[in-house]
């Protein structure tokens, strides 16, 4: 039987069109939610669902959110462009009166690297000092839970980790790793390509979020919700090239401290996130809602992906500043063998 505490109820999404957002918004009106969208309106690669209220303002302009929602009230309230904790009091400030339960999107890269112990839970701690977006988000969800007790605003924090749709190739440089593959170029890969990942399809995740909304248990409480496949990144690149029509991708490993050192922002990527094996535990997720599975394996979602790329020869952008970076750290530190 399907959790559903959201048939007939209104839900408002702020975003509603992203790689998260849309599956979740999409799920909820299936299920019968009066879905209501809030952002700018300035995305055309996800549709809005069949009958959904789009709400056009920006959510940091507080004085053109009010007025665009007017009296409006909801049931719940999904935030998914919350960052930092500027903007989640500005949001808290905006829909704590007019909602009885404010969802916070925060993030699974908040949890402790490398983790203390696998698979990952829920209390682990949330400590990484490699990665800004997480530690913006760890402030956020501070912030949420004194203003849950303190103030008794009906906070619910979930965290993802890897979550992606068809437009989102797993790797760091978008399709130039694809593309290097399918002409026969050798791919980096970063650390030794064993470590152990998790990708989630959105699909899956909105499967799981969509019974915490309206669900009293879920209240003052924080999940995440992921997919239960575990891959190393050699397994990952070598899905992908599969889908992609190549046989052998031609591997390089190259430690990430390297990576970092050739490129910060691309070194925060991996040092505060993917660098570590994460798997994680689900149990608390499956307790409150049931139904949940992670049903889509990799090797499905690397051909949605392609498939997608393939469909528009301008989708397939090479990223040129990064191709020349990994050019070098290739070169560096290709294997070379004793002769």
């Amino acid at each position: 039987m399907t959790t559903n505490h959201i048939k007939g109820r209104s839900v408002l999404f702020i975003g509603g069109t992203g790689v998260i957002s849309s599956a979740c918004a999409a799920r909820a009106a299936e299920l019968g939610a009066d879905v209501h969208l809030l952002n700018r309106g300035v995305s055309a690669t996800r549709p809005v669902p069949e009958g959904a209220t789009v709400i056009t303002a920006d959510v940091r302009d507080g004085t053109g959110v009010r007025a665009a929602l007017g009296d409006r009230e909801f049931d719940v309230v999904v935030d998914f462009m919350g960052f930092t904790t500027e903007q989640v009091a500005l949001s808290v400030d905006l829909f704590a009166g007019r909602t009885g339960q404010y969802v916070f999107i925060a993030t699974a890269a908040a949890y402790e690297r490398p983790p203390a112990r696998v698979p990952v839970s829920e209390t682990a701690r949330l400590h990484n000092p490699h990665s800004v977006y997480a530690r913006n988000k760890i402030a956020c969800e501070e912030l949420l839970a004194r203003v849950h007790r303190d103030q008794s605003t009906p906070v619910t924090v979930v965290r993802p980790s890897h979550t992606y749709d068809r437009t989102a190739v797993p790797f760091d440089g978008g399709w130039t790793a694809v593309e290097r593959m399918r002409q026969g170029k050798e791919v980096m890969v970063h650390g030794d390509g064993t470590s152990l990942w998790t990708l989630t399809h959105h699909t899956d995740f909105a499967l799981g979020f969509t019974g915490l909304l309206n669900n009293p248990g879920a209240l003052g409480e924080t999940f995440h919700i992921t997919g239960d496949e575990v891959l190393s990144w050699d397994e990952i690149y070598r899905t992908v090239a599969e889908a992609a029509g190549v046989d052998e991708p031609r591997l390089v490993h190259v430690p990430s401290d390297a990576i970092a050192a050739a490129d910060p922002a691309w070194g925060e990527e991996l040092l505060g996130d993917k660098a570590h094996s994460m798997v994680f535990d689900n149990a608390k997720i499956r307790r409150l809602v049931p139904e949940f599975t992670a049903s889509v394996p990799f090797a499905q979602g690397a051909r949605e992906i392609v498939t997608w790329y393939d469909e528009d020869p301008a989708r397939r952008v090479v990223d040129s500043r990064r191709e020349a970076i990994m050019e070098r750290l290739i070169e560096a530190h290709r294997p070379r063998w004793p002769r």
